[in-house]
């Protein structure tokens, strides 16, 4: 669905993106994470076709976004971080708004709308002023806006930001739901939970270049699935990584009294960006 070849971007001396390989394939929930200014905002702007690169190519779907925008623009669907909808609009009236702009008929619009609203769960809203509904009603307007032209692959650019934990684990049902309906995703997130529960693989980019690339299952594998966390006087903490319960309580059992406090548990990708990059995700 997506490659990329040696992608490049250069912002006068600075190298947002250098060299970036990359493959994602049709049908995945693809989870792309990186510290800020690492270089998937900018990776993201050019798979969109709002940047274009400074060399190598991407493309989506079998085009290519520098040749061919307009061809990828109608193979994908956006949804940004920030509210992008018309507030002093309807729920209806946004997605009527945005099925003009990809030319749906009017029969097609009307069928297309009532399907979307319907799936998204918000067809008792479909009258009510955007400004009105609650933040999880309009990511999820947002989701069946960018899905109004059947698009193959879908941008959600940290789709569950400032949510409250029962709307994000709903959005999460959605994108899910998306995905066996045979939509692609690529999913940006700070949240190293939301990246674990929905990802098949994930990419972690740092610095312009891409560190690491697997299942969350494989990358905390190559970390160590099990970490001990302690804290001695000086009040540091410290992480450790083994590859099973066994060697980590083993090396628990032989520390000093010296050490105050000992966490046996399973690590995560949160150790694993940690780790890789010396910061923790969405660090400035």
């Amino acid at each position: 669905m997506i490659t990329i070849e040696n992608l490049t971007k250069v912002y006068g001396e600075v190298k947002a993106v250098e060299d970036l390989n990359l493959e994602i394939r049709p049908g995945e929930i693809f989870g792309f994470l990186g510290p800020n200014g690492a270089g998937k905002t900018t990776t993201i702007r050019i798979l969109t076709t709002l940047t274009k690169p400074t060399s190598g190519s991407a493309r989506l779907n079998g085009f290519d976004v520098l040749r061919e925008p307009l061809k990828v623009k109608r193979a994908i669907g956006v949804v940004q971080q920030h509210i992008s909808l018309d507030r002093d609009l309807t729920v209806r009236e946004n997605m009527q708004l945005h099925a003009r702009l990809h030319h749906l008929k009017p029969s097609e619009r009307k069928q297309r709308i009532t399907e979307l609203l319907d799936y998204v769960e918000l067809t008792e809203q479909a009258n009510q002023i955007v400004e009105k509904l609650s933040g999880g009603m309009k990511r999820r307007l947002m989701i069946a806006r960018a899905l109004i032209h059947r698009p193959k692959l879908l941008f959600l650019d940290e789709p569950t930001v400032g949510l409250d934990a029962q709307t994000r684990r709903r959005l999460w049902e959605l994108i899910r739901r998306m995905n066996l309906d045979g939509t692609t995703v690529l999913l940006t997130t700070h949240y190293i939970e939301e990246a674990e529960a929905l990802c098949g693989r994930v990419g972690i980019i740092h610095q312009g270049h891409l560190i690491a690339l697997g299942s969350p299952l494989e990358l905390r594998q190559r970390l160590g699935l099990v970490t001990v966390e302690t804290m001695s006087n000086n009040k540091d903490t410290h992480y450790i990584y083994f590859p099973d319960r066994t060697a980590a309580t083993i090396y628990a059992q032989g520390l000093t009294p010296e050490v105050k406090t000992i966490i046996v548990r399973e690590s995560n990708l949160e150790d694993v960006f940690v780790e890789l990059t010396g910061r923790k995700v969405g660090d400035d």
